[in-house]
């Protein structure tokens, strides 16, 4: 079988090959810590809601949707289905009444308070063959990606 990788360009199969190891790579991790929410009764996307919560204090579904990169619809139908099982409440904001905040429960806490530090661990755990200023460089090299994809998505508006 031909390799057609050969006749990009050496800046091509550079990004390209860079590409490959970093969506590889996201996608163990997440398996990982998937497995570990899974265990635990919550969907990646519940769970990123709990712990934004958690961590950011109650917010509106807009500002829920910008911190976890999922759309309006995709948020409502997530925290729908956490309300529905006592890990959230809807809130109308008293500044604006066509708005709610979205907010943990005690059941959400607790929730929340027991899955967050598995994950952490496991996260923990996995970056641990990196030295912290490995760590610390990839994320600042994962930052800087999509800092400027985001800069380019801007201009094209």
């Amino acid at each position: 079988m031909e390799n057609k990788i050969k006749q990009y360009s050496q800046a091509q199969r550079q990004a390209l090959n860079a590409w490959t190891k970093m969506v590889r790579c996201v996608g163990t991790v997440g398996h990982s810590d998937w497995m570990i929410m899974n265990e635990n009764g919550l969907t990646i996307s519940q769970f990123g809601i709990m712990e934004t919560l958690y961590h950011k204090g109650s917010l509106c579904q807009k500002d829920l949707g910008e911190k976890i990169l999922k759309s309006g619809g995709n948020i409502t139908k997530v925290v729908d289905n956490l309300e529905r099982d006592g890990f959230v409440i809807r809130i109308r904001d008293e500044k604006d009444r066509r708005y709610f905040r979205i907010s943990l429960t005690n059941k959400g806490t607790a929730k929340i308070k027991v899955t967050f530090p598995l994950v952490m661990n496991n996260l923990v755990k996995i970056f641990s063959i990196l030295t912290e200023q490995e760590q610390q460089t990839l994320a600042e090299l994962c930052k800087r990606i999509g800092l400027e994809i985001k800069k380019g998505n801007q201009n094209e508006k």
